[in-house]
């Protein structure tokens, strides 16, 4: 198959889109209830184009895959101990990888290429790799903006604090900018909780 770049990507984002369409959650937007994993998905891409509107096409395709197929390996297929824990957050990192690869593949998609999108998507050179660094300050951003709220109801003060001081480590200083952006929408009890996680307050 032969496509300009245009096409295949907008062709390989909606065999994405296609696959995470199976997700059994749900997530209400616009009164409607959609595939979360879609959603995220959309989301991400959104998110991307705000931080790096010059970003490259494959970083595009690795933001939209970050997640994709999630839903194939629950949490509950690991025992629920810490490093089980990682085992399964590896394991997706995997997972995400060889689907992507595939979708990748079916619209022409070079083995580099393929193999680029991969280490992104892996999370691999976190910190050194400029574009893995911006796939994971997207996901951060993507947090706060949407599942914080809900997410800091569950836990005590000092849970949260902990919880946004490890997300705010793994950012850079353009996703700390970012997400300072994001205080205004938290609840005023999330907010002043982030504003004390990120300056120690």
């Amino acid at each position: 198959m032969t496509l300009s770049p245009a096409d295949r990507l907008a062709a390989v984002h909606a065999r994405i889109d296609a696959a995470n369409a199976d997700d059994p959650t749900t997530v209400v937007v616009d009164g409607v209830a959609r595939p979360h994993a879609v959603v995220y998905g959309e989301r991400m891409s959104a998110r991307l184009a705000k931080l790096a509107p010059e970003a490259s096409e494959l970083l595009k395709i690795a933001v939209r895959a970050q997640h994709v197929r999630r839903f194939d390996i629950p949490r509950s297929s690991y025992p629920m101990d810490r490093p089980n824990y990682h085992a399964w957050r590896n394991a997706l990192k995997r997972h995400h990888a060889e689907v992507v690869g595939g979708l990748m593949a079916e619209v022409g998609y070079s083995a580099e290429e393929i193999a680029r999108v991969g280490q992104i998507v892996r999370k691999e050179g976190l910190k050194r790799d400029p574009e893995t660094q911006t796939l994971e300050d997207c996901a951060c951003l993507v947090f706060l903006e949407f599942e914080f709220a809900p997410f800091g109801e569950k836990y005590t003060d000092e849970k949260v604090v902990d919880i946004v001081a490890k997300t705010w480590a793994k950012m850079s200083e353009a996703g700390h900018a970012a997400a300072l952006d994001l205080l205004p929408i938290l609840p005023e009890r999330l907010r002043a909780l982030t504003v004390k996680a990120v300056t120690g307050a």
